[in-house]
């Protein structure tokens, strides 16, 4: 008898952030007092201007297929915003929108990928990074980053991980799920290494305008012409727009690759959502000072976390300066027991702080760091006072 499901499939795993996200929205409805730092979206609603946008699409009847690209108005605002924001200068052709940035990284490696090449991703690391790889017939190789170096890999340690298989390196920066953010200086060196290699870089930016710390991220690909040819740079409106439901992210590539992506979303998926795309093109002309506001609130929310994480015996944190998240480090307190349970790994410590305090963390082996927790501070500041307050209680009555 044939086998129902794919091989493929098996080598998939399923997202623990949506599946604790899930467990806690199950638990808040049921009428639980849950605080949650897990899902990474803004609790921000999409600003009016662009809400107001999608009204007016759908009242001019904007309801039709557009290019499976999408639509050229937003492709020519998309390398608007590529030319002011990171000096890269790119045509509409160049540009493919989707559902998503994970989507987009999905094309990405599907473009690109043949059975067995090999693609280095850097450790920790946003989970789906390897399920994508893996589906798409690579084959993942962590390049494990130190917390003395706020989870950064050096230019040196990439060169010694790249082997003749190696066809791809994932590049997170501002990175979820530490907060990374690598400086031109480190960006410049690590292309060259690319380039001596001859290996793409897959620079997922999604978070690039969230920064702190007066730091600012930097594309790779704008190192050199030769940087750009290898680069597939993603990006999207979910994170710096609030618009994670309306499911709008975009790349840009080479145009050998991106003919290629085109070709394969027209028979997978056709366009992203035609009222999302007029929407993104009025996000992409918000002013800036729109979105400082929300990065001025995460940052406020960054420092709180940060303070009160110093609070809690047996915990250190990395501090993040980008993105909406800090990696709690929690392997100190392994070893000791809630009711006589072992807390032995990440997972152990986030199911047992969720039934003894009610609070959602992810557990850090779904990024390849079990000995931490991911916290997001994408949430109230009450939230967050009461969310901390609870982890330390529960850290102090480990046994």
């Amino acid at each position: 008898m044939n086998e129902r499901i794919a091989k493929r499939m098996k080598s998939i795993s399923p997202s623990l952030t949506l599946a604790i996200s899930a467990k806690a929205k199950a638990m808040k409805a049921a009428g639980e007092n849950v605080v949650s730092f897990g899902v990474g979206e803004p609790d921000f609603n999409t600003p009016d201007n662009i809400i107001a946008a999608a009204k007016t699409a759908l009242d001019n009847g904007h309801t039709k297929y557009t290019p499976s690209s999408g639509l050229l108005s937003l492709r020519k605002a998309i390398c608007e915003k590529f030319l002011k924001d990171n000096g890269l200068s790119y045509e509409p052709s160049q540009i493919i929108v989707s559902d998503g940035a994970k989507h987009s990284i999905f094309n990405a490696c599907y473009a690109i990928l043949d059975e067995g090449d090999e693609v280095i991703i850097p450790a920790p690391y946003w989970l789906t990074y390897p399920e994508v790889v893996k589906v798409c017939g690579g084959v993942p190789k962590y390049l494990y980053c130190k917390k003395e170096n706020k989870f950064k890999f050096s230019a040196e340690e990439l060169k010694a991980t790249i082997t003749p298989k190696t066809k791809m390196l994932i590049f997170n920066s501002p990175s979820n799920p530490t907060g990374a953010v690598y400086t031109e200086e480190e960006v410049r060196a690590i292309a060259a290494v690319c380039e001596e290699a001859g290996i793409f870089v897959l620079s997922d930016e999604i978070y690039e305008k969230l920064c702190y710390n007066g730091v600012k991220p930097f594309s790779i690909a704008a190192v050199s012409e030769k940087m750009k040819d290898l680069t597939i740079t993603i990006n999207g409106v979910s994170k710096t727009y609030a618009m994670t439901g309306w499911r709008i992210g975009y790349l840009a590539a080479p145009k050998d690759i991106a003919k290629a992506i085109d070709s394969f979303q027209s028979h997978a998926t056709s366009n992203a959502c035609s009222i999302a795309q007029y929407a993104t093109i009025e996000a992409l002309a918000s002013p800036e000072a729109d979105v400082q506001k929300m990065v001025d609130t995460f940052d406020k929310r960054r420092a709180l976390t940060l303070e009160l994480l110093k609070e809690i015996d047996g915990v250190q944190a990395v501090e993040p300066d980008g993105a909406f998240y800090v990696m709690m480090v929690v392997s100190g307190l392994y070893g000791k027991s809630y009711q006589g349970k072992t807390i032995d790994g990440s997972i152990a410590f986030a199911d047992a702080l969720l039934e003894a305090e009610k609070v959602a963390t992810i557990p850090g082996i779904s990024f390849g760091a079990d000995d931490c927790l991911r916290l997001s501070y994408s949430l109230s500041e009450s939230d967050i006072c009461e969310g901390l307050k609870r982890i330390k209680r529960f850290v102090e009555n480990l046994q």
